[in-house]
């Protein structure tokens, strides 16, 4: 046997070593990115180092009211007030308030303060109404116009997405 042909077996078995020890990194780096996720409400995170890409993402779902029937047996005498009953859709809502970022919602500037806002108060253009935490930050949710609080959609403490309706300020 020469020095080549020794050399070769030991080279594979390093190999193959150095592989199941990455993926024991990268499985514990997978938990370790699912932790953040759960502690700071993200519904994603990605890292990327030395030629690996590692993306954990969660399934986030929000049911709004209860879940309505297929069809329903309509009466003819109850389509008017029907009509009149249809709920407004918050995002279209031109007095919506959207969520700037992704994070946690806080109506509180700290545990046991009095809230920003509470529905029937008046705000001016740039009150702050709340705060998003995001990567342990808190960040500001500003008025965009003055007006009356009319509904606050999500509870203090609740993560949010981008985009999504907080508050609607007529």
């Amino acid at each position: 046997m020469t020095k080549s042909q020794d050399k070769k077996p030991a080279e594979a078995a390093a190999s193959q070593k150095s592989s199941k020890s990455n993926s024991a990194i990268e499985s514990d780096l997978v938990r370790q990115l699912a932790d953040v996720l759960n502690e700071t409400g993200l519904s994603e995170v990605e890292y990327e180092s030395g030629g690996i890409r590692i993306r954990v993402a969660k399934h986030m779902t929000t049911m709004v009211g209860a879940p309505q029937p297929m069809y329903a047996p309509a009466a003819a005498h109850e389509a008017p007030a029907a009509a009149a009953a249809k709920p407004v859709d918050p995002a279209s809502h031109p007095g919506t308030v959207k969520s700037p970022m992704v994070g946690v919602f806080y109506l509180l500037p700290e545990p046991g303060a009095a809230p920003f806002i509470k529905v029937g108060d008046q705000v001016s253009e740039g009150q702050t109404l709340a705060l998003i935490e995001a990567m342990k930050t808190f960040n500001p949710v500003k008025a965009p116009r003055g007006g009356k609080v009319v509904k606050i959609l999500v509870e203090s403490g609740s993560p949010v997405e981008y985009g999504e309706p907080l508050v609607i300020v007529e």
